[in-house]
């Protein structure tokens, strides 16, 4: 049914507004009734674009309409005017919406939907010009998507709220995160420090904060990093006062003593969420899990700088191929994939844990026909969480069900195989949970849904045939009534003589007989057929009419097709009550399932790549015997074929004892420090979330927190040079590091005056000694920093091996002991592509800084200037010029496919080029 007569009437008659007149109601009295309604509505939601629901257009107007037009590139039309003006009018139809509320929320716009609530028919019983009721049914907001073309299938979608509860000598922190498209709830402890790293390692879609905490400065680096990300609210949804009793509404029940115990600002942060989900949802309610509460101490402590430096899972340039996470994932579900992501972003610090999904996986791993089984079992399961959320929340279709259904056969052939194997204490958790899955509702589900479903359910055709007495019976009339108007036509056509008589239908006129201008005789000449056949419509070269058969046919056929939808319409709904009943069964038995699928695909990712068990527990261990980097040996063995240079680590205590050593890595740009430095940090992770390791074998006492400085860049947007950002990190590393951690710094004070760095760097080593007494990693090209290890016993030093041959230098990529005597930065350039003249020039200052007097080593140059000397410089640029051409004729020179003759030409030409030289 369309509804967009009555309503397009009035708006044609509509005047503009001004945005400030629609934010503040002016000019109300002199807008049409429809724009009345729009206005109101608008003023309610102006932070929102409004999608005003026409028939089967979501229309925008004014400003709300440019906005749209613009992001989405879509036609910007006018209709009808306010006060001289023309109304800007774009719209998208029903059936795409999902597609531009993709873009818009991509864009960082919030939507808000408007629907009609009522049949235009009701409207028009209260006066010709009366405009159909409409009203928000929500509020499409990044952290609040649930449609399936909105949603990353591996990526969760969090929601999150930061409280802030001042009175005591700290204000207290805590956070909350919510993805309503799982049901996934959780709370958190922060502080101040850590805060932002704690927001990271979610990563919510959307941050929402109390107003007063988005203006105050101390959070203002929070918003600086995380942009749009941040939406203020006002301070009263997180009233500590009232939240308990919220959250108590909302899971039903008196107290919240059996969800465990919170602090004051946990509760106003979970409360706030809740009062922003009901916000968004309207009268919805999404079928969240109870509050989860997790402790800061559980987590391993990965600041900001170095989550983005070791690029886990995104790049630095935001993509997600080439980093640890593409490398490592070998899930075959959603599921997996998100709770695999989670894992990676959270390692815990508890080695009981890890060592439950070791295990997990050695059960797996010992069993590759079996895993592999399971895999393909896996592999049959949809996003059963999502699909169950959207039922709850209204938005869910026949498919949605068929989902559910396909899951839970999928969950019962997973239990299949798994019955009778002896399984690691974690899979058998999982599959105690599997088998709680209702086989009633799986029953149920089977024998009502069509083999065959359609996208919406207003389509019908879902339920099976012979589900339902009464469907059938009004299936068989509804069909059955279809033959009869054929056999109807051709009665018709035999009677009148008219054998080109048609019986049609259309929403407007229902059904009638159509006969051309030309035969509309044989149903009017006589007093017979005009009795009979009843005038419709006049067309331009056809005629319209109707019978009574045709009439109470119509209706007949009108009323089995209406009330079969209705049938099936009610079957969904009970279906849905049925499904959203047994939720906390569902959404644990999924749960379970992607814990399979998470051990299945690191048992895959361990036998496929050569990965090791490591070795987990409370020491301050950090030993790893030929550790290789997981992403860098992927990529070189799909580019060439190249094995990766393995290469140990040993950061662990003398004798098993007292603190942890540090390493002073030194040796050559393009030697492989960085890699090196990286692929310690990221085999401490992945042993940490549960994983094996790149490694011959390693053994790692859990690291508390983990730092790593690696590379260099500036933030001009908060006025940092990229020392100053150096300094920054550096600084946040030696004020938080423990015993516990583990530290990785690469090239600490070379962005400023060689002695200011030099002076930086040692007090830095020492202060990690000395101070932080934690593991460590420190690369650098002072070379004057090595003398520390006769100073400091736990330092060693360990540089990158390099080969020289024939004036070229040869990266081995390998680590030993020792310190390197040089850093080859000229050859390195050379490489690059600078010119000879610059690389030979280098070479000189180089050893004249060697040779000279150390108090001013640049005093003895600056009589040595190369502005005098660019002649002898471009003869001597000729010279290697030429020499560089004998060389290139000599190696393209083949002996053993030379004649006698073609090697002596070779030789006078080669002659030749020297003596011209």
């Amino acid at each position: 049914m369309n509804y967009l007569s009555v309503d397009d009437q009035i708006l044609r008659k509509s005047d503009i507004l001004t945005t400030a007149e629609l934010a503040s109601g002016a000019s109300r009295a002199s807008a049409t009734p429809m724009m009345e309604q729009y206005i109101e509505i608008k003023a309610n939601n102006p932070d929102s674009l409004l999608f005003y629901r026409m028939g089967d257009f979501y229309e925008l107007f004014f400003q709300d309409a440019a906005d749209a037009s613009r992001a989405l590139g879509i036609t910007l039309t006018k209709r009808g005017q306010h006060m001289g003006q023309e109304i800007p009018m774009c719209g998208v139809p029903i059936h795409a919406a999902d597609d531009y509320l993709q873009k818009l929320i991509a864009l960082g716009f919030r939507v808000a939907v408007c629907e009609q609530v009522e049949d235009p028919a009701e409207a028009k019983k209260r006066g010709s010009k009366s405009v159909v009721r409409r009203d928000v049914v929500r509020l499409v907001t990044p952290g609040t998507l649930t449609e399936e073309k909105l949603l990353s299938p591996s990526d969760a979608n969090y929601l999150m709220t930061l409280s802030r509860i001042r009175g005591g000598a700290e204000p207290a922190l805590a956070l909350a995160w919510i993805d309503i498209s799982t049901g996934v709830f959780r709370l958190a402890e922060t502080t101040q420090q850590r805060l932002l790293a704690d927001i990271l390692r979610i990563e919510p879609r959307e941050l929402i904060v109390p107003d007063t905490l988005f203006h105050d400065p101390e959070f203002r680096p929070v918003v600086d990093v995380l942009g749009r990300v941040v939406v203020p609210q006002p301070a009263v949804l997180f009233d500590s006062a009232t939240a308990e009793g919220r959250i108590a509404r909302y899971f039903d029940v008196g107290t919240l003593d059996g969800f465990g115990t919170f602090s004051r600002a946990e509760l106003s942060a979970a409360s706030a969420a809740i009062a922003y989900v009901e916000k968004t949802q309207i009268s919805e309610r999404p079928p969240l899990g109870p509050p989860e509460r997790e402790s800061s101490a559980s987590t391993l402590f990965i600041d900001p700088a170095t989550r983005a430096n070791l690029e886990l899972v995104r790049t630095l340039s935001g993509e997600r191929s080439g980093t640890l996470l593409k490398a490592i994932d070998r899930t075959v579900t959603s599921g997996g994939a998100r709770l695999l992501a989670e894992r990676l972003m959270s390692p815990v610090t508890d080695p009981d844990p890890v060592n439950a999904r070791l295990d997990s996986i050695a059960a797996l791993a010992d069993r590759p026909s079996f895993t592999s089984d399971l895999r393909d079992a896996l592999k049959l399961l949809p996003d059963m969480p999502r699909a169950l959320s959207r039922l709850a929340l209204g938005r869910g279709g026949p498919r949605d069900l068929g989902a559910l259904l396909q899951g839970m056969r999928a969950a019962s052939a997973v239990a299949g195989l798994m019955a009778g194997e002896a399984l690691a204490d974690e899979l058998a958790a999982a599959q105690r949970d599997i088998a709680a899955l209702p086989v009633a509702l799986s029953e149920r589900l089977s024998g009502m849904l069509a083999d065959e479903l359609p996208l919406l359910k207003r389509e019908g055709g879902f339920i099976r045939e012979g589900a339902d007495a009464e469907l059938d019976e009004m299936r068989a009339l509804r069909d059955q009534s279809r033959r009869v108007i054929a056999g109807l036509q051709l009665q018709y056509a035999e009677e009148t003589g008219v054998r080109s008589l048609k019986i049609k239908h259309n929403n407007v006129l229902g059904y009638f007989i159509e006969v051309s201008a030309g035969n509309a005789a044989a149903l009017t000449e006589t007093d017979e057929a005009k009795a009979r056949f009843i005038h419709r419509q006049t067309m331009a070269g056809a005629m319209r009419f109707t019978t009574t058969v045709l009439s109470e046919l119509e209706t007949k056929i009108a009323n089995a097709a209406d009330r079969a939808l209705s049938i099936e319409l009610a079957a969904f709904d009970a279906l849905t009550e049925a499904v959203v009943a047994q939720a906390d069964s569902i959404k644990a038995a999924a749960r379970a399932l992607s814990v399979i699928d998470v051990s299945q695909g690191l048992a895959v990712l361990a036998e496929e790549q050569g990965y090791c068990r490591p070795v987990v527990d409370r020491s301050k261990m950090f030993s790893i015997v030929g550790g290789r980097h997981p992403v860098v040996e992927q990529a070189l063995r799909r580019q060439a074929g190249n094995p990766f240079v393995a290469n140990s680590c040993d950061l662990s205590p003398v004798a098993g004892k007292g603190d942890g050593a540090i390493w002073l890595l030194t040796g050559p740009n393009m030697g492989g420090k960085s890699t090196f430095l990286r692929q310690n940090a990221l085999i401490a992770i992945l042993a940490q979330m549960g994983s094996y390791v790149p490694a011959e074998s390693a053994h790692i006492g859990i690291v508390d927190r983990l730092f790593s400085r690696v590379g260099a860049s500036d933030d001009l947007a908060r006025g940092r040079s990229t020392f100053m950002v150096e300094m920054v990190e550096t600084a946040a590393i030696l004020n938080q590091a423990t015993e516990h951690s583990l530290v990785i710094l690469d090239e600490i004070g070379r962005g400023t005056a060689t002695f200011d760095g030099l002076s930086i760097a040692w007090a830095a080593v020492e202060h990690l000694h000395e101070a932080n007494r934690c593991r460590g990693l420190f690369a650098t090209h002072f070379h004057e920093l090595t003398v520390l290890s006769e100073k400091l016993g736990r330092l060693s030093n360990a540089t990158m091996r390099v080969k020289e041959w024939d004036g070229e230098v040869i990266f081995l990529h390998e680590v030993g002991p020792g310190a390197a005597d040089r850093s080859y930065g000229i050859q390195v350039a050379r490489l690059a592509g600078l010119p000879a003249s610059v690389v030979a020039r280098a070479k000189d200052v180089l050893a004249k800084l060697e040779d000279a007097d150390r108090k001013n080593p640049a005093s003895q140059l600056i009589d040595d200037l190369p502005l005098f000397q660019m002649a002898v410089r471009r003869e001597e640029t000729a010279k290697a010029a030429s020499t560089s051409k004998v060389e290139e004729m000599l190696t393209g020179l083949n002996p053993d496919d030379m004649s006698p003759r073609e090697a002596l030409e070779a030789l006078y030409a080669l002659k030749k080029e020297a003596a011209g030289r």
